[in-house]
């Protein structure tokens, strides 16, 4: 085993609740935006209030938060997130995420009790890079996603041993080198390197001549156009020795725009696979079917290695839609029960009485269950849920704990 201290399983959080359900389901640590200064402007992201709420809640429980402050930020931008890096060496988290060398400086100038880490957005693809920031004092750099497992352990074997390898290991990929996208600025003016990413790689594409205006050609054998930017998303959940043997000390999940339902499912599935990996290896390839069965519960857009295993080539990209595969509907999360068995929930989806749902326990079970009642906020009974964002009482045939979460199959399953 190339790496005796077992990763830290990094989740990702967009919202308060999906920073308690992470935290639940089995992530060491958890990173967060705030308003401003991160690439996710369309995540929901944390106010300093609900961002002092989740540091407290996680290091309760032995869980670290770290912040994303990883623009590549302009003129105006710098009084601002001098104030912004102030605020967060009040509020204490364990690290913060930035690319820019100008945001370096003014985190260690404004939060200086807080580690800074490098993102992959700064192309960390080389132990040069790596050993340029360790004598800045930088203790973590994420890498780059173009780099492979052997480039990774090479990396390992001539940096410090203290300092730290955080790689991506599952969720979406970029068509752009590490992430350092132009496409969304050129067609919409909104700068995927300022947060404001409009995903324009999921668009569909074809090809007009020159002499032939309005004539639009596929650009792949296919009458409905191409999604040729498109690409499969990463996952490395059948290849965890091969990440602990490269030296990554940080396996990082993507998705600060992604659900409480997904991120339950992808820590949960992970967090049982590196655990079982340290216990025994046969145990890790005994749940293999197991882990891949749970993590194709998530929405996706089809698995790739990624580079892990060399360039990809055809295959990583989706040619024929940009829709993700959704198996499963999110319900709510458990955030109370009551003497009677009651549990009080904010609902997602639409369900309703009589409907067999599932019950994702942290630890592992997926528990059958069905609806025997829901009631509103005022008590009257109903047939139905089919409102998001009503608080209803509702009665299961199987017990629950807070912070358990209710998913249903889909229709179309």
């Amino acid at each position: 085993m190339g790496n005796t201290k077992k990763p830290e399983l990094l989740v990702p959080a967009s919202s308060l609740e999906v920073l308690k359900t992470a935290v639940i389901f089995g992530a060491d640590a958890v990173y967060i935006g705030g308003s401003a200064f991160g690439l996710r402007a369309k995540a929901k992201n944390f106010t300093s209030e609900e961002m002092q709420e989740g540091i407290a809640f996680a290091h309760e429980r032995g869980v670290k938060v770290y912040v994303t402050a990883n623009i590549l930020a302009h003129n105006s931008d710098l009084e601002g997130a001098a104030e912004y890096f102030r605020e967060l060496q009040e509020m204490k988290p364990d690290g913060v995420i930035v690319s820019d060398p100008g945001m370096v400086m003014l985190a260690k100038e404004n939060c200086p009790d807080v580690d800074i880490h490098i993102s992959t957005q700064a192309n960390n693809t080389n132990y040069n890079t790596y050993l340029f920031w360790w004598k800045q004092g930088i203790k973590r750099v994420v890498s780059a996603r173009e780099l492979s497992l052997a480039e990774i352990k090479e990396i390992r074997a001539k940096i410090p041993e203290e300092m730290e390898i955080e790689s991506f290991i599952h969720g979406a990929m970029c068509i752009s080198y590490s992430g350092r996208c132009l496409l969304s600025n050129y067609f919409t003016g909104r700068d995927a390197n300022q947060g404001a990413c409009t995903h324009p790689c999921r668009w569909k594409y074809a090809v007009v001549e020159e002499s032939r205006p309005g004539e639009y050609l596929p650009v792949y054998e296919n009458e409905r156009g191409t999604y040729i930017f498109n690409s499969k998303d990463l996952c490395m959940i059948d290849y965890v020795p091969q990440l602990v043997d490269a030296g990554i000390d940080s396996l990082k999940i993507e998705g600060r725009m992604k659900t409480a339902l997904y991120v339950a499912c992808v820590a949960r599935t992970y967090r049982k696979a590196i655990d079982d990996f340290y216990e025994s290896q046969e145990k890790y390839e005994q749940n293999r079917a197991w882990y891949q069965a749970e993590i194709a519960k998530c929405t996706y857009r089809q698995f790739t290695t990624g580079f892990y295993f060399g360039k990809p080539n055809e295959e990583t990209q989706i040619y024929d839609s940009n829709t993700y595969i959704n198996e499963f509907i999110y319900l709510g999360i458990v955030n109370a029960v009551d003497e009677k068995g009651l549990i009080s929930i904010e609902q997602k989806n639409k369900f309703c009485v009589g409907d067999t749902i599932e019950i994702m326990k942290p630890d592992g079970r997926n528990v059958a269950a069905q609806v025997q009642g829901i009631w509103d906020e005022e008590g009257n009974a109903m047939e139905s849920a089919p409102h998001p964002k009503q608080k209803l009482k509702v009665a299961l045939s199987a017990p629950c704990e807070q912070y358990d979460l209710l998913r249903m199959e889909s229709e179309k399953n």
